[in-house]
């Protein structure tokens, strides 16, 4: 591949990580995802898969080996086997993975594995059934747990959790979660919340956890060992003697990791973002059904959108939104 095919950013990153979401609508509630009382995208405004399809293979054919479906809740989407199915078949697509809360795997692990998905993150902030609920505000613990012993039966070997930490709110659950993973041995990422669209449910500023405090309540428990584990996101990866575990951390605040950014992100209704942290995009949406299967096109407006990635983010707890959409429009 020439380097004038490549999707190489002004500050010489190269994209080869897109972070598709499929839908903006979810099962669950998460205090710091979304609103109690959300307005959800009209059918039609959603990428079709056909469309979806197409948008993967103009990233692969432009350097992208690495795709993840998020949402929203992906798996809540109709006959989503059917586009995992497509995209296990591009060519140059070395991981396809998925991001899920978990709930709908006891029915769909097997397929997923059987259509090419080989990765899953699952996101999981707390063992306690109540705390569980108070989060996700519509969630069963059972389901997630359930669901994880599900992918691990249908084959799937890397399995993430990933735990938004909140201080005063699930902090007191960390040694549970590690616990948890390394007896399953499973991976973990311990994620700093991100301030993502306007919330009621606590203040960002009382609750916000960094990755050094939760460091600080793992050392009483566990020696972290540095990692040389590069997974190709954000995650930076410590080990514990003994255990096949890596336990991650993501830092957009305390840590910030856009210096190795090689990621792209694709909302459900075809905004193509070129950071989570700005609101700079390209409507692939519009361009896919002016010009449709016209692939060569795609790429030429996806290679000049690369040119405006900005270099970093700037995120901040003092109140101030910066980015008014919630997570379940970008999965992240």
């Amino acid at each position: 591949m020439s380097e004038q095919t490549k999707l190489i950013d002004p500050f010489g990153r190269q994209i080869t990580y897109l972070r598709l979401s499929v839908t903006d609508r979810c099962n669950f509630r998460c205090v710091y995802c979304m609103a109690e009382d959300m307005t959800f995208l009209p059918k039609q405004r959603l990428l079709c898969y056909e469309e979806l399809t197409q948008i993967s293979q103009a990233f692969t054919e432009l350097g992208v080996n690495k795709i993840r479906l998020t949402g929203g809740e992906p798996l809540v989407r109709h006959d989503i086997i059917k586009l995992t199915s497509s995209l296990g078949k591009l060519d140059g697509l070395n991981n396809l993975a998925i991001t899920t809360n978990g709930s709908m795997l006891t029915k769909l692990a097997k397929p997923l594995y059987q259509s090419g998905v080989r990765s899953l993150n699952i996101s999981l902030d707390t063992l306690d059934e109540e705390q569980f609920h108070s989060v996700t505000r519509t969630g069963t613990l059972s389901k997630v747990l359930d669901g994880i012993q599900a992918a691990k039966d249908a084959g799937f070997e890397k399995i993430k959790l990933n735990a938004v930490i909140m201080k005063g709110q699930n902090d007191q659950q960390i040694p549970a979660l590690l616990d948890y993973v390394l007896d399953n041995e499973l991976d973990i990422s311990f994620i700093e919340e991100m301030p993502l669209g306007h919330i009621s449910s606590h203040d960002r500023a009382k609750t916000f956890c960094s990755s050094e405090d939760v460091k600080a309540i793992i050392k009483e428990h566990y020696e972290l060992l540095p990692s040389t584990l590069n997974t190709g996101g954000p995650s930076r990866y410590f080990s514990i003697q003994g255990h096949r575990s890596n336990i991650g951390f993501i830092s957009p605040h305390s840590n910030n990791f856009c210096g190795s950014c090689n990621r792209i992100r694709l909302t459900a209704e075809g905004q193509l973002l070129l950071c989570l942290g700005n609101e700079d995009s390209l409507d692939l949406r519009a361009i896919v059904r002016r010009y449709p299967n016209q692939t060569e096109l795609l790429k030429e407006r996806i290679i000049g959108a690369i040119k405006h990635k900005p270099k970093e983010h700037h995120f901040s707890n003092d109140g101030d939104v910066q980015i008014l959409r919630f997570m379940n429009m970008t999965g992240g």
